[in-house]
């Protein structure tokens, strides 16, 4: 990169470690579509270096899970309009599984004003997190990955199979916390370890989960937008290191049946600008107004944000009683069976779990909403219902469990879309009922096998 020493100032250390002494050939500008989708271009190394923004149509996010299309205005025709990219060079990465020195850099889209596209997953989450720094809080985000290791399926009639281990035997399941069910699949966690340090990603820990071939990777704490970076770059990366043993990964809500779904745990924690304290702990330790204010709004705001944190309609088979994935707005300290759990943690890291957010969810939007809900606990000093303290799954069920039901919810909520953006809130709704729509017109094997010859 020594020819291009403007640009190598300008990126991250792990990004000039991976670099030094080599010559760059390919950046890979990218963004993250609705779905959470790497959209962008690669262009080589010279053209990057001499161009300070791209060019990419704004019909990208106006595109579904399936590749349909929606109108991007509702007065407006569809022109696919030019939106200009920007590289945000904290987030230049390594793409180590590549056969040539690749760099990704995200980049963050604006009109041709310069003013930042409102359905653009990445602005929306900033336009949330200003929202608590305008009141004088910084938001602090810890996300949880679950994910499956599953054998290659290429025919999508046929279900979805745990992978074959080391040992030659399908991976197991009912194995949370066995060190042996990881040594399975050692090979695999050896990559994504190797692919994490060459793009600079710190791995808090790894562990096996009650699925077979389920995984969990935990993220440390820090700024909302640059773990919610981290995540889209996990998820393409544990991709990557699946394909190189001959299975995939997948972050599916629930891809196998009769086991455990896959959750993005979401854990939240306030930091008081001014004097730099955990704004959930007071100054003798206890918990603060804004601690069950937070709570307040989670529990009152996510039946209507629950699309967000769970996309598609596979999500919602996630929400399976004692499957460890609570479909329940209850609060608790240290129960997994609440929706919103308490940590064991000192006052210095005392924080909140959403376990609500399935793995599916588009990490900029999942941690958005979340964040969102719990503000506008604290905005309207919302108080939480009474604390738990046995099993939440005996408890109400207060969220959606279908994907219609839960977009019914969003779409009768100003304050979600005066907040997140009034556009971006129709564009979002209008492709996920598009999505809806479509799922609707398929006919499942459970159908033909019990419905064909008895009704």
């Amino acid at each position: 990169m020594s020819q291009w020493p403007d640009i190598f100032e300008k990126l991250p250390k792990p990004a000039k470690d991976y670099l030094e002494g080599r010559k760059l050939d390919e950046v890979e500008c990218i963004m993250a579509d609705l779905p959470g989708i790497a959209r962008g271009k690669a262009v080589p190394a010279a053209k990057f270096a001499k161009q300070t923004s791209f060019y990419m149509p704004d019909s990208v996010f106006f595109q579904s899970i399936t590749g349909d299309w929606r109108a991007a205005d509702e007065e407006e025709e569809f022109i696919e309009r030019d939106m200009t990219l920007v590289p945000d060079f904290s987030t230049a990465t390594a793409a180590p599984w590549t056969g040539d020195w690749t760099l990704q850099v995200i980049h963050d889209a604006y009109d041709r004003k310069g003013n930042p596209i409102p359905y653009a997953p990445r602005n929306v989450l900033k336009k949330v997190v200003r929202l608590f720094t305008e009141i004088g809080l910084e938001p602090v985000v810890a996300p949880e990955m679950e994910f499956f290791l599953v054998g290659k399926n290429v025919d999508p009639s046929q279900p979805i199979e745990a992978m074959m281990g080391r040992s030659g035997r399908p991976a197991a399941a009912r194995q949370a916390y066995s060190m042996t069910a990881i040594d399975e699949f050692g090979a695999v966690i050896d990559d994504i370890y190797d692919f994490a340090e060459a793009q600079g990603f710190e791995i808090d820990g790894i562990t096996h989960e009650g699925g077979a071939g389920q995984l969990e990777i935990n993220l440390r704490h820090g700024d909302p937008v640059k773990l919610a970076d981290e995540v889209f770059y996990f998820k393409r990366l544990i991709r990557e290191a699946a394909l190189r043993h001959d299975c995939f990964a997948t972050f599916m809500a629930k891809p196998i049946e009769k086991e455990p779904g896959s959750a993005m745990h979401i854990h939240h924690s306030l930091i008081d600008i001014e004097t730099g304290k955990n704004a959930f702990s007071g100054p003798q330790g206890g918990e603060t107004d804004l601690f069950f204010n937070f709570i307040g709004g989670l529990q009152s705001y996510i039946p209507s944000a629950i699309a967000l944190l769970a996309p598609y309609v596979n999500s919602y088979r996630r929400y399976v009683k004692d499957h460890s994935a609570p479909f329940n707005l209850e609060w608790a300290h240290d129960n997994r069976t609440a929706g919103i759990r308490i940590p064991i943690s000192g006052s210095e890291a005392r924080r909140i779990e959403n376990r609500l957010a399935g793995m599916d969810c588009n990490p900029y939007l999942g941690i958005a909403a979340s964040l969102l809900c719990g503000y506008l606990g604290i905005k309207e000093e919302l108080r939480p219902a009474k604390r738990q303290k046995g099993d939440a799954y005996e408890g109400e069920n207060l969220i959606p469990r279908l994907m219609g039901e839960a977009l019914d919810n969003f779409d009768s909520a100003p304050k979600l879309h005066a907040l997140l953006g009034e556009e971006f809130s129709r564009v979002y709704s209008a492709i996920k009922r598009a999505e809806y729509d479509e799922f609707l017109q398929v006919i499942s094997p459970w159908e033909r096998e019990h419905l064909l010859m008895n009704v």
